[in-house]
């Protein structure tokens, strides 16, 4: 009796696109935020931001420490134009020292993968010396 040969499954696995190569989808009232595992994972792929819970939903959460103030004005200046370009604003409170950018989907209640698409490009456009 000959051998039986099975068929092997091959799965391709492509990178996934980095975060900050992506670009934020729309998102209409009703759209579910993520389960708490994705936002942990995806968590990982960012850097500095905190998860926080703030009037019933969670958020994104980054504080940047600078001297002075007009750090803080140039900066907002750097991040400004990323959020227009990707239709995806943040909640920005610029004091003297520091600037705290918060990040969720109001349409969703919560965070979805666009919040995190945004935190990772901010990522990028923060300076170095801030990080």
């Amino acid at each position: 009796m000959g051998a039986i040969i099975l068929p092997t499954l091959v799965r391709s696995s492509p990178m996934a696109t980095p975060l900050a190569e992506r670009h934020c989808k729309d998102c209409k009232p009703g759209t579910p935020p993520l389960p708490r595992e994705e936002i942990d994972r995806l968590l990982e792929e960012v850097t500095g931001w905190d998860v926080e819970e703030a009037d019933g939903h969670l958020r994104l959460s980054r504080i940047v420490k600078f001297k002075g103030f007009i750090p803080g004005v140039e900066l907002i200046n750097r991040i400004a134009p990323i959020a227009e370009a990707e239709g995806h604003h943040p909640d920005l409170l610029l004091s003297y020292g520091s600037l705290t950018i918060q990040l969720w989907t109001h349409a969703a209640g919560g965070l979805t993968e666009n919040d995190f698409i945004l935190a990772a490009r901010f990522d990028q456009a923060i300076p170095q010396s801030l990080n």
